[in-house]
């Protein structure tokens, strides 16, 4: 009889000591399962914030786009503005990335400026690695076609310069493409950038022809 008693102590004391250690790990699952659940939550918020700010940012880059259009079409009905080149191509093909506050074309009132300066190692005719001529606009036209882009055309004569100057300027936007047809030769130059406001150009001008 002592020896059943015995035996039963012995088996109640081993399951004594095993409980607990099945509660422990039950306990680690449930706590490794909080902390899981707790990352995701975290990381669901992480991404919801992420994408208000996303969709934020494209609201305002979409508003600034679009005063900037509304300036530069203002810009370009009052005969007051700049286009900043940001690239030029020749008639050879060549395509050179360029400084736009070098690179423009200008317009003020009657006076335009046409300036390529290309060039960081030559200072060129104008002291700034290229070229710059002036003269006065004549036979100016502006259209606008169903799509809303704007095709805006003069001609530029005075003593350095004799040419058709084509800009073409993209709808809700400042972006804009020019083509300068010179009427002595077949030099055809196409610049593309940014049109601005007169006023709120930084190009430097160099010394013209």
């Amino acid at each position: 009889m002592k020896r059943i008693l015995l035996t039963i102590m012995v088996v109640v004391a081993g399951l004594s000591t095993i409980a607990p250690d099945a509660s422990a790990q039950t306990d680690n699952r449930n706590t490794g399962s909080a902390k899981r659940q707790r990352m995701m939550d975290q990381w669901h918020k992480d991404m919801a914030e992420f994408r208000a700010r996303s969709a934020e940012d494209r609201q305002l880059h979409a508003l600034a786009d679009s005063l900037a259009s509304v300036q530069a079409r203002a810009a370009l009905r009052n005969q007051d503005f700049v286009l900043e080149a940001d690239n030029v191509q020749f008639r050879n093909g060549n395509t050179v990335f360029v400084n736009s506050s070098t690179n423009f074309i200008s317009v003020k009132g009657n006076r335009a400026v046409v300036q390529i300066s290309p060039s960081n190692y030559y200072s060129g005719p104008n002291g700034l690695g290229g070229v710059t001529v002036d003269g006065y606009v004549s036979e100016l036209q502006v259209k606008t076609d169903s799509k809303g882009r704007i095709t805006y055309s003069m001609n530029v004569t005075g003593i350095g310069i004799n040419a058709q100057v084509e800009i073409y300027m993209y709808p809700n936007s400042s972006q804009a493409t020019a083509t300068v047809y010179p009427n002595f030769n077949s030099n055809t130059v196409w610049l593309q950038g940014t049109i601005v406001p007169y006023e709120n150009s930084n190009v430097i001008e160099g010394n013209s022809l």
